[in-house]
């Protein structure tokens, strides 16, 4: 059981870390990005042991399927938010809403 967890983080952080570099557009740190693929890796790897009803195993390639699967996904969501939230450019306002030069 150990050996599967395990062999899920390594799966889940390996493939995190590829995806966190075709994703991340603005060199953020990518520790962040991994952490993120790791849980979700992990979260997916545990969805699938508990509706495919099978035994947590480190020979299980649907397992670790689901856990590079679910780094993808954390990865992507991580991005999305953090993207999302901090923007360095500054706002500016379009000229052709403007109604005060009409």
């Amino acid at each position: 059981m150990i050996l599967g967890i395990v062999s899920w983080l390594v799966v889940a952080v390996v493939v995190g870390f590829i995806a966190s570099k075709i994703v991340d557009l603005r060199g953020d740190d990518p520790r962040l990005g991994i952490a993120a693929a790791g849980a979700g890796g992990v979260v997916a790897a545990v969805l699938y042991t508990v509706i495919s009803g099978s035994s947590v195993s480190a020979r299980n390639p649907w397992a670790l399927l689901a856990t590079a699967i679910g780094a993808v996904i954390g990865v992507v969501a991580w991005h999305a938010v953090r993207s999302r939230s901090v923007s360095r450019e500054s706002y500016t306002r379009r000229s052709s809403y403007s109604t005060t030069g009409r």
